[in-house]
């Protein structure tokens, strides 16, 4: 998996899909910029809070999600923000911020020069963790 990568539309890197953590950390590894930061700190924050979290590549973005249960949370680069999508966010309190044409769908839009609340993040990875997710996970 090592080597540069291709990035698409808004810095976004093409990684074949896979399951596991090996292509999840490739995606983060081949974000451009601040970016890889940001993936970084999304990833350690749902593997502490959710510590049998399952992973996966799927249209270049990562794939977090509980077996069993299905996929809870994904995100993916954009040229100004990384979008945090979580497929129940509906269901989530607070609401994460953005809503989506999806009616469950909520986002949450990480920009460079925005501070990451991350206790936020992990009250809605948790809930989200515990809903009844997307697919297969």
């Amino acid at each position: 998996m090592a080597g540069k990568r291709k990035l698409l539309t808004g810095g976004n890197p093409q990684i074949a899909m896979a399951d596991g953590n090996e292509p999840v950390q490739a995606y983060i590894a081949a974000m451009p910029g601040w970016k890889s930061q940001v993936g970084r700190l999304i990833d350690c924050l749902i593997d502490r809070t959710v510590p049998s979290v399952s992973k996966s590549v799927k249209w270049n973005s990562p794939f977090y999600g509980v077996p069993d249960q299905g996929w809870f949370l994904s995100f993916h680069c954009y040229a100004k923000y990384v979008k945090v999508a979580f497929f129940k966010g509906s269901h989530l309190s607070p609401l994460p911020p953005v809503a989506s044409k999806q009616q469950e769908v909520r986002y949450l839009h990480i920009c460079e020069t925005e501070q990451v609340d991350e206790s936020q993040l992990a009250q809605w990875v948790r809930q989200a963790s515990k809903l009844p997710g997307w697919g297969g996970a």
